[in-house]
């Protein structure tokens, strides 16, 4: 006879379990590996060794021996006068009286574990709630594709570096993500003391997290401990009281639930059209008194020495006219020359109510200060951000750069051309592809040869497509400055003895951050805030008034119809910049069965087109300031180290193998 009661305890928790299961018209059995894989994969896994196994992670056998003793939850659903009853009994006397010290075997599979040893170890451990369980593992690799085995070769990736098999997320990029959030370098291996105090900081955020309500969500634990640290620090979150996390999460939990969205991002392609009766009394009868609205510009650098800050500024001094004696606006500069959070503090203190930073380098200090203060309105300039407390704002440059294109295809002689790029970040490739295809319109022999500026200089850059023979150029969109190392800007023709701007990008800042201002100012963007689950991105473009192309009074008067008839085309709806199906630099292709690509398919652009001569740089090719944008704005294959030049791709792929 049993002695104790923990039998009686576990076998209920066992039936409940299973008859929860088969009322969900689920088994009520353990799953069985063998039921779901090969017996060839099974046999050619890898031995990991001895390994710590979450034991939220064992969610099976590997063979169907065992599988009618235990629900799905692992505890026993055997009747209490069964022999195995009384093994898993003496098991449990044993586990208190000097502890379970075999290691169980199990196989993983998609960072899920399946006994083939010691089932009923893992039922008693189970039972007392055990983190973790020791077990020789051998790991078996899939054989598919797809985004679920995507964010699995990621999780090998970070495992290889950490060892720490505990953690999971539910979006792709969120190990790259977590291993920059903690201070470690791209590819930087961890030390057992960073192990172990990053277990021990992530079971004591876990529970804060249940306590908070986390258990009632599909995300999980490490999306909302990412979010936590990439809000408030690792250090923080280290030496954080578990009452003090709760109130911490309670803040932010807007953002933690957006991890639930399949699509947490909202795209705003156009303002929509205001009653022309009445619309500025309404806004003004509608808003603060002007003493009490204060615009804030808080810039990463210096006006005098960036072309990106000296249009922002342009556009904040264009809104201070249009709304003269309404609003006052004041600008912040160098705000990452010490700690940006300070200047977004300093203009919340000074009477900012709404609040623009205008590089996604200021995008963690911008969310950090919006749960801090959320009657301010914050808006960060970045593409396909998904945070909840903050909006973001950007242009549809790509439609601008398609129109250079057209024009560059339709001028060269030699069907090469030249691109210069900063950084591989959200919507600057867009911006390549759309320039590509733009030229392979007019001129399907037409090449685009792609120079990064952030990987050495822009003059470098330049220097090299004029090396290859190249006469026409795109590089960076703003003007140069005498401090910075630009040859040309905007799309030039160069030869020998001359350099000639022939049509440049324009960044209507002002128009955009009028048309921001009104909404802010009738409550038409507070309203659209509240009543979105989502992260709201504003994207607009040539529709809004806010891109458009200047031309050169050099330029021939049939190239500049041509661009009017392209700008008008594309406000229209008439021409599409992404006309599908496209072809990738490997010959993929893209947009099969659409009539062009969705924005969200513009945005997210990780790739290069046909006719593009050139890669994506890898992260440890960046210089200082690449790597610091990417770090908030970048492209996966941007987040990525740098592969060996000396190695094949054959070597490359034999390695990772290895690793795995």
């Amino acid at each position: 006879m049993i002695n104790t009661s923990y039998y009686k305890e576990a076998f209920k928790l066992g039936q409940k379990e299973a008859r929860t299961c088969t009322s969900r018209g689920q088994s009520p059995c353990l799953p069985v590996l063998e039921d779901f894989l090969s017996l060839v994969q099974i046999n050619n896994g890898i031995d990991l060794g001895l390994v710590q196994i979450p034991a939220e992670w064992i969610v099976g056998t590997k063979t169907r021996a065992r599988v009618n003793a235990f629900a799905p939850n692992f505890m026993p659903v055997l009747e209490e006068t069964s022999e195995f009853a009384d093994k898993w009994d003496q098991l449990c006397r044993a586990h208190l009286s000097e502890g379970i010290r075999e290691p169980i075997k199990a196989y993983e599979y998609m960072n899920r574990y399946y006994v083939e040893e010691g089932n009923k170890r893992v039922s008693v451990l189970k039972f007392f709630d055990a983190i973790a369980i020791p077990g020789h593992v051998i790991r078996i690799l899939p054989t598919g594709s797809g985004e679920e085995v995507e964010l699995y070769n990621e999780f090998l990736d970070f495992y290889k570096l950490s060892k720490i098999n505990f953690i999971e997320f539910s979006k792709k990029g969120s190990y790259a993500r977590l291993q920059k959030a903690l201070g470690k370098a791209v590819g930087e291996e961890w030390t057992e003391e960073d192990q172990n105090a990053f277990a021990g900081t992530y079971y004591y955020f876990k529970t804060a997290y249940l306590q908070s309500g986390g258990e009632k969500l599909q995300s999980t634990v490490g999306d909302a401990l990412l979010s936590y640290v990439i809000i408030y620090g690792y250090p923080e979150l280290r030496t954080t009281s578990q009452s003090d996390i709760k109130k911490n999460l309670g803040k932010m939990w807007k953002e933690v639930t957006l991890h639930d969205e399949e699509k947490p991002i909202e795209v705003k392609t156009d303002p929509p059209e205001e009653k022309k009766k009445g619309v500025i009394s309404k806004m003004i009868s509608g808003a603060s008194s002007p003493s009490e609205m204060t615009t804030a510009f808080i810039h990463d650098g210096m006006p005098e020495t960036s072309g990106w800050i000296h249009d922002h500024e342009k556009g904040r001094r264009y809104v201070e006219r249009i709304f003269e004696g309404k609003l006052k606006t004041k600008a912040y500069y160098n705000a990452m020359a010490d700690d940006p959070l300070k200047v977004i503090e300093q203009a919340i203190d000074e009477g900012a109510n709404l609040i623009f930073t205008t590089s996604p380098r200021l995008m963690q200090a911008s969310l950090r200060a919006a749960i801090d203060h959320p009657e301010i309105q914050i808006m960060n300039c970045s593409l396909n951000k998904s945070h909840r407390y903050i909006s973001s704002y950007y242009t549809r440059m790509y439609e601008a750069k398609f129109i250079l294109g057209a024009l560059a295809g339709s001028l060269t002689t030699i069907d090469k051309l030249g691109y210069v790029c900063d950084y591989p970040i959200f919507g600057q490739i867009a911006g390549i592809n759309a320039f590509a295809l733009g030229a392979q319109m007019v001129n399907p022999r037409a090449k685009v040869y792609l120079e990064w500026s952030g990987t050495d200089s822009a003059s470098a850059a330049n220097t090299k497509l004029i090396e290859k023979g190249i006469h026409y150029i795109s590089a960076q969109d703003t003007a140069r400055f005498r401090y910075d190392d630009r040859d040309i800007y905007g799309l030039s023709y160069i030869n020998s003895d001359q350099t000639e701007l022939i049509a440049n990008p324009v960044w209507k800042w002002g128009v955009y951050y009028e048309q921001l201002l009104r909404r802010f100012l009738n409550k038409a963007m507070q309203n659209e805030f509240e009543e979105s689950h989502k992260a709201l991105n504003y994207y607009w473009g040539m529709s809004a008034g806010v891109v458009d192309v200047a031309y050169s009074p050099r330029l021939e008067r049939a190239s500049k119809r041509f661009g009017f008839f392209l700008r008008e085309s594309i406000i229209r709806n008439v021409c599409a910049p992404f006309v599908t199906p496209l072809y990738g630099q490997n010959g993929e292709k893209i947009g099969e069965g659409q009539t062009s690509l969705s924005l969200e398919q513009i945005i997210n652009m990780d790739y290069l087109v046909e006719n593009v001569i050139g890669t994506i740089p890898q992260y440890d090719e960046l210089n200082p300031m690449g790597k610091a944008t990417v770090d908030t704005a970048g492209i996966e294959p941007a987040r990525e180290p740098a592969l060996d030049p000396a190695k094949t791709a054959t070597q490359n792929n034999k390695e990772t193998e290895e690793n795995r």
